[in-house]
Formats: C-alpha cells, sequence, structure tokens
C-alpha cells in the first residue's frame, strides 16, 4: 500500500506543480489533496505492518 501512497504524493506534487506554473488554482488544490491522500495511504500501510509485527510476537 506504500507504493501507491507514494504514487499518490508524487502525482499530487506534479498536479500542484503544474496548476502553479498555469495559474489554475483548482488544479493545485487538487494536487495538495492527492498528496494527502498519499499520506494518509503511507500512514495506514505503517499501521498495519505495525500491528502485523505485535500480533507475530503474541
Amino acid at each position: 500500500m506504500a507504493d501507491k501512497g507514494a504514487m499518490d504524493k508524487a502525482k499530487g506534487k506534479a498536479k500542484e506543480a503544474a496548476g502553479k506554473v498555469t495559474g489554475n488554482d483548482r488544479m493545485a488544490a487538487e494536487g495538495k489533496a492527492d498528496q494527502a491522500k498519499g499520506k494518509a495511504k503511507e500512514a495506514m500501510g505503517d499501521a498495519k505492518e505495525a500491528m502485523k509485527g505485535k500480533r507475530d510476537k503474541m
């Protein structure tokens, strides 16, 4: 899942940059939202891995 999060973050950075260059505020905002979504996916993946590790130790 971290791969998808990284992909969303990269897509968001590109979209934000394109929005800033073209003066398209909506596209820049969508890029920021994509980056946040990617960070959330990475955090969820990290949490799942941590719980998996704790469960394996029991």
